[in-house]
């Protein structure tokens, strides 16, 4: 009777771990293809990227990528690496990121509104890109995003009040793009410094609650 309770527990064992396994590689899987998914639109002279291999089922492998001790990804680390292209959808699969740093690049195109799935994101660092489109009010979705680099690009649009909802927010600057409206005053904003919002000619200045439109000489 024991050998049978010790073969039915080693079988029960083992069928949980590979259980695990599956499910470990199911998420290597979805986020490595989110990765991938930004390597194919990303031109990369300098092969950056090059250890990015769609082959393998865990991204922690890859250079640039840091991973947390369940092998779910928490940081891309490509600023500065001559990349062009755009952003893709697939980058708000990463459940986990905390730091997207992905500045001083050539990125073109608009910032995917997938990005707001990102809960665990702290730090959104895209500055000095060639990035158009508006600032996606999903972004107020980031509850625990402390730094929002957005400038040096090409932005158009007001800026979404979704961000005044963001209260660990303690950085943020849009200064150098074109955005339009007036400066939010609440929430975060209240300590924000108004040379973060300088360089866009057509956003005026703070807010005056209850007087004026947020999105006023957008049209």
């Amino acid at each position: 009777m024991a050998e049978g309770r010790d073969f039915l527990l080693f079988v029960a064992l083992t069928m949980v771990f590979s259980s695990s396994v599956i499910v470990q590689e199911a998420l290597g899987n979805s986020e490595g293809d989110a990765l991938h998914a930004l390597r194919r639109s990303l031109s990369d002279p300098d092969n950056v990227l090059q250890s990015w291999d769609p082959n393998l089922v865990n991204p922690c492998t890859y250079f640039h990528v840091t991973c947390n001790q369940d092998n779910r990804v928490t940081r891309l680390d490509l600023g500065n690496s001559n990349l062009s292209g755009h952003l893709v959808p697939e980058l708000g699969k990463l459940e986990h990121l905390q730091y997207l740093e992905l500045y001083k690049n050539n990125i073109q195109g608009t910032i995917p509104s997938e990005i707001g799935n990102l809960k665990s994101l702290i730090s959104l660092d895209l500055y000095n890109n060639n990035i158009s489109g508006t600032i996606p009010p999903s972004l107020g979705n980031l509850k625990s995003l402390v730094f929002l680099r957005l400038n040096d690009n090409q932005l158009t649009g007001p800026i979404t009040r979704a961000l005044t909802n963001i209260y660990s927010l303690k950085v943020v600057d849009v200064s150098n793009n074109n955005l339009c409206g007036t400066i939010p005053t609440t929430g975060p904003f209240e300590h924000i410094p108004l040379n973060n919002f300088e360089n866009n000619p057509r956003l005026e200045g703070p807010e005056l609650l209850g007087l004026a439109s947020y999105d006023t000489n957008c049209s």
